[in-house]
C-alpha cells in the first residue's frame, strides 16, 4: 500500500486541539478517528440516506465506455475526499469494462479511511497511489493534481463540496484542471420538507455523535442541533449549520487537554450546503469556470451530478 503523506497526524492533531479550543470544528475531523471513519461508513451505507447516490454512479459506472473514448487508454483518476472509495471503485469498474487503465489517487484527511480506499482497489488490482491531504488547502489540492499528467478525471462524491465554502471551493476543485481534464461532481439538492428531516436520521446523529465521544462528550451532556440559514450571497444556497449544546459544565479532551464547556455553550460541528438545481449549476459555471457537459439526477431526486470540463 502506498500512500503519500502531505498532511501528518501530528500536523492534524494539533489543529484538532486548536478547533475545540475554538469552539468551532471543521468538515475533516469528522472522518479523522477509527470510530468516527466506522460511523461514516455506516452513514455512507444506509440505503434511505445514499442509496439513490450510490444507484447513479452506478448508472455512470455502465455508461463508461462514453467517457473512456474522452480519456487516454490510462486513466489517473483522482478522487477528492474519497472517504473508502466504494463509489469510485464502482466508475473505475466500468472504465476497466470499457477497455481503459485507471491508476487511482484516493485523497484524503483520514488516515483510516484512505487505507480502506487503497486496500479496496488494490483487491480490485487497480494501480493505487493513496495522498494523505486537505482537500480544503489549494496547496494540498495542487500537489494532489500533479500526481499524474492530464489527461485526468477528476471525482468528488457525496456533497463533499458542501462541507465547506461551496464559492471558494469549487475555485480549488477547478484551479488544477487543464485540456482534456474532466470533473465529476455531485450536490445534495434542497427539498423544504426532507432536507432537515434527513438530518434526524439516527444514522447522521450517530455519525456527529463519534466525534463528540472521541473528546469525551456523551449523548447525556448536551444536544445536537440542526439550523436552516439562506445564503444571500446567490439565491438557491441553502446552510445547514450544526452545533452541540452542552447541556451541564462539562469538559472536553484532546490532545492532552482539558476544554472546558459551560452549560449553555455551543461548539459549531462545521456545516452543510445543499442547492437548488440553478444555483449548483451556477456555482459549477460562474464561480468555478466549468462547463458542465451532462447531468445526472439520482433516482430520489436528492442529488444532481455533473460532469464537468473547463
Amino acid at each position: 500500500m502506498k500512500i503519500e503523506v502531505v498532511l501528518t497526524e501530528a500536523d492534524i492533531a494539533q489543529e484538532f486541539t486548536e478547533a475545540v479550543q475554538a469552539r468551532d470544528v471543521p468538515e475533516k475531523f469528522f472522518f479523522w478517528s477509527p470510530h468516527s471513519a466506522r460511523a461514516w461508513l455506516s452513514l455512507s451505507d444506509d440505503p434511505v440516506l445514499y442509496g439513490g447516490l450510490a444507484a447513479t454512479w452506478g448508472a455512470l459506472a455502465g455508461e463508461s465506455r462514453a467517457l473512456a473514448r474522452n480519456l487516454a487508454a490510462k486513466v489517473p483518476v483522482i478522487s477528492l475526499g474519497a472517504g473508502d472509495g466504494a463509489r469510485d471503485r464502482m466508475l473505475m469498474e466500468g472504465l476497466k469494462q470499457a477497455g481503459a487503465q485507471c491508476h487511482y489517487f484516493p485523497v484524503d484527511a483520514s488516515q483510516t479511511l484512505l487505507e480502506l480506499a487503497c486496500a479496496g482497489a488494490d483487491d480490485d488490482d487497480f494501480e493505487t497511489t493513496g495522498i494523505k491531504a486537505d482537500i480544503s488547502s489549494p496547496v494540498h489540492l495542487v500537489y494532489a493534481a500533479d500526481a499524474a499528467e492530464p489527461p485526468r478525471l477528476f471525482i468528488s462524491s457525496g456533497n463533499t463540496l458542501g462541507g465547506f465554502d461551496p464559492l471558494a471551493e469549487i475555485r480549488y476543485f477547478a484551479q488544477p484542471l487543464r485540456d482534456g481534464d474532466y470533473l465529476l461532481l455531485d450536490g445534495e439538492l434542497y427539498d423544504e420538507k426532507e432536507t432537515m428531516a434527513r438530518r434526524e436520521h439516527a444514522s447522521v446523529r450517530s455519525f456527529l455523535a463519534a466525534m463528540l465521544t472521541g473528546i469525551g462528550i456523551g449523548g447525556d451532556d448536551g444536544e445536537i442541533r440542526f439550523d436552516h440559514k439562506l445564503d444571500e450571497r446567490h439565491q438557491g444556497l441553502h446552510l445547514i449549520t450544526r452545533s452541540f449544546r452542552a447541556g451541564r459544565d462539562l469538559s472536553a479532551s484532546v490532545g492532552g487537554q482539558q476544554v472546558p464547556l459551560e452549560r449553555g455553550e455551543r461548539m459549531g460541528l462545521n456545516f452543510q450546503y445543499v442547492y437548488s438545481a440553478d444555483s449548483f449549476r451556477w456555482l459549477l459555471r460562474e464561480q468555478g469556470g466549468l462547463a458542465i457537459e451532462r447531468e445526472y439526477l439520482s433516482p430520489d431526486g436528492r442529488f444532481l451530478t455533473a460532469l464537468c470540463r473547463k
